[in-house]
């Protein structure tokens, strides 16, 4: 997986990394959905054992477009694991008391816990990507948030968590797909909005944003990584096998149980 993680300090260029791209599988879509069911097996069980180990944390952040499949991720990718130990934390339009703090605030009141996995389903990066690409704050404000998110992030994986950050790229023509989609079946319209063509009419300022967003914020202790998103299946496999190798990468292992229970009998 390492093929789509960005190295830190390189440049990004979205124009390059092809959205339909499938190299690391050689199945077909079917074959890709059995595979993940026999990670969605693994992820449980590395879950549990997170949980019960008790120390370490793990954050997920989810990046993409709109229709770029962050509900759909979470959904498939993590279908299976115990809630107990999982959160998901969705950052919508700030609220009159978050405003009143500083944008990192609501943030890190939501981040995971010892044995906990926290997926945020878009984040802190909304404060370098809605609000540039929108002019909600001048550039002398949100061009020193890269600075600040880099330091945050450090800040939290010195003290214990391990951080994946996933912009799941789709491109236009999927996009439209999607969207067309959500019009044409009904138990799907409701997530239709017009404010989503809106959004859409601004498609080349928000790839100049990912673009800066991913060039500038990948670092060594909190990489991201680009996911190939126009095969949902595919997009799901990425992100499974790369959360279940940083999982393993930390060498859990279960506490050891209380002295003097091989002699316990239940009567």
């Amino acid at each position: 997986m390492k093929r789509y993680r960005i190295k830190p300090g390189s440049k990004v260029d979205l124009s390059k990394w092809d959205p339909n791209e499938k190299a690391l599988f050689e199945g077909d879509k079917e074959e890709g959905k059995k595979a993940l069911l026999a990670l969605n097996d693994r992820l449980e069980t590395l879950q549990e054992l997170l949980y019960a180990e008790h120390k370490h944390k793990v954050l997920v952040v989810l990046q993409a477009m709109d229709t770029g499949g962050k509900d759909g991720t979470i959904r498939h990718v993590f279908e299976g694991v115990n809630p107990q130990g999982v959160r998901v934390v969705s950052f919508k339009v700030p609220t009159q008391e978050e405003l009143a703090h500083d944008y990192l605030w609501r943030v890190h009141k939501q981040t995971p816990g010892r044995g906990e996995i926290v997926i945020f389903n878009r984040s802190h990066y909304e404060d370098v990507l809605v609000v540039r690409v929108h002019e909600l704050v001048p550039e002398e404000i949100w061009g020193k948030r890269y600075d600040q998110i880099n330091a945050f992030e450090r800040t939290l994986a010195e003290e214990g968590t391990t951080i994946l950050k996933f912009f799941l790229h789709i491109d236009l023509e999927e996009q439209k797909e999607r969207l067309q989609a959500r019009l044409d079946e009904p138990n799907k319209r409701w997530k239709f909005s017009l404010g989503d063509l809106k959004e859409r009419k601004l498609w080349p300022k928000y790839m100049q944003a990912y673009e800066d967003v991913l060039s500038k914020t990948s670092t060594k202790w909190a990489p991201w990584t680009i996911v190939p998103a126009n095969r949902k299946w595919y997009r799901n496999l990425v992100v499974a096998t790369t959360l279940i190798d940083t999982l393993e990468g930390l060498n859990m292992s279960y506490p050891q149980p209380e002295e003097g229970l091989d002699d316990v009998v239940i009567e």
